[in-house]
């Protein structure tokens, strides 16, 4: 049986590009095609063959890739949102995955990347380039684990403010340090976590529930 796709772009070209290129990969069926959150509400109600995922992009007139898939993730928690999108700023990484993204990818993702990673959404739930594999949904409903790591107070504040908005420089600023200093926090934290970049380490202090949504 083909797993179902949904997929959710208000680039109309690329929409009905992607959908030839899922469907050539034999082992997956395109069932429903959105402009936009708005429309796919339209869409998927009351229908009775729902996707198994959802590819999203992120920056989209009317409603967009965040909302969309909070929207998703409370009204139909059978199907896993995943983000398709050329948007790689760590803020709206980090703001899909606590609406509920399973996976995030960019649009220059090789076709067999893109592949590989659908077919881990659909086994496992959850798809993770980075050096740590986080199983996303069970980070933003409950972790089960909470790691005994040794954080000084400085340390702590400091990750509060690594998964806010806030640039590095802004972080220096706000906390009254350099941000050569800084940097030796978000470089010590890196090594703490087992992370290679502010989103995992914003992710695992989410699932360690250092930090709260």
């Amino acid at each position: 049986m083909k797993t179902k796709i949904g997929l959710v772009d208000d680039h109309q070209l690329f929409l009905k590009s992607l959908s030839l290129l899922l469907e050539s990969f034999n082992t997956y069926e395109v069932v429903l095609e959105a402009l936009n959150g708005k429309d796919l509400q339209e869409k998927i109600k009351g229908r009775k063959e729902l996707p198994d995922i959802i590819l999203i992009d992120v920056n989209m007139p009317v409603m967009n890739g965040i909302e969309t898939t909070r929207w998703l993730t409370e009204n139909y928690p059978s199907i896993k949102p995943a983000a398709l999108t050329m948007n790689a700023d760590d803020n709206t990484i980090i703001s899909m995955f606590k609406a509920g993204c399973c996976g995030y990818l960019l649009k220059d993702t090789h076709p067999n990347e893109l592949e590989k990673a659908l077919e881990e959404i659909d086994k496992k739930g959850y798809y993770n380039a980075d050096a740590c594999n986080i199983n996303f949904r069970r980070i933003l409903m409950k972790a089960d684990e909470i790691g005994e790591l040794q954080l000084t107070p400085k340390e702590l504040t400091f990750l509060q403010y690594a998964c806010s908005e806030l640039t590095y420089k802004q972080i220096a600023a706000a906390m009254n340090l350099s941000e050569r200093t800084i940097d030796g926090y978000r470089e010590t934290l890196f090594k703490k976590f087992n992370v290679q970049s502010r989103v995992g380490l914003c992710l695992e202090a989410i699932r360690k529930e250092l930090v709260k949504l």
